[in-house]
């Protein structure tokens, strides 16, 4: 019997992240990323495979199959449409939504994503400044760097933040720490202390977990 629909969404685009980050989608990361009991996450990849969604890899990670991506780039459009709908429109700040598009991308059909695209003037990155994936399932190559890895006197432009927790995106706006803001590292501590970087004319002391979450143009 198939999974629920909104419920294999949820595990579509959460594979689908994890995949994107280092060390995969493991069953435990998954359960992390969801808020769930691994024993429940292991019974529904075990779902999602039997429909083809999903394979184990050699090294017991999950991965999505070529059906599984499609769904899982189709739904990513759709969240990402909806956060710049949000954002553009209505005019919430960008550290709220996050939750609300996870609303609305369950609900939207075909042709109401392909009116929202057009009125939107088709954009390519959502507010936090990943890549929006194009109606064929379609996602642009985004070359960047964590903040975290440049050396003292780089400069780069910040790309995208890849963590939405509405806590870090409040902290980050209110440093100005934006996509397509111009960042420099001044310095860098050692033993894996702080950058110190520029941001127009202020100057700010981040640690390496936050700078982590900042990629930058590589």
């Amino acid at each position: 019997m198939p999974v629920k629909s909104e419920s294999r969404e949820e595990y579509l685009e959460a594979i689908f992240k994890l995949t994107q980050q280092p060390g995969g989608a493991t069953v435990g990361h998954v359960a992390d990323e969801l808020g769930l009991a691994a024993p429940s996450v292991s019974q529904m990849v075990g779902r999602l495979a039997r429909e083809g969604l999903v394979e184990r890899d050699d090294a017991s990670r999950v991965v999505l199959t070529a059906e599984g991506r499609r769904e899982a780039l189709r739904l990513i459009r759709r969240h990402r449409l909806s956060e710049r709908f949000l954002t553009d429109y209505l005019d919430l700040p960008w550290d709220q939504v996050h939750d609300e598009a996870c609303k609305f991308e369950h609900v939207l059909s075909d042709e109401v994503e392909e009116r929202l695209a057009t009125q939107l003037g088709n954009p390519q990155t959502c507010p936090h400044g990943r890549a929006i994936p194009s109606p064929d399932g379609e996602l642009a190559d985004e070359p960047a760097r964590p903040l975290a890895e440049l050396c003292a006197g780089q400069r780069s432009t910040i790309s995208f933040v890849s963590d939405e927790r509405p806590d870090l995106l409040r902290y980050l706006s209110s440093l100005g720490l934006l996509p397509q803001t111009s960042v420099a590292v001044e310095d860098v501590a050692p033993f894996g202390g702080p950058l110190l970087v520029r941001v127009g004319r202020a100057r700010y002391a981040l640690g390496r977990e936050v700078a982590g979450k900042i990629f930058v143009r590589a």
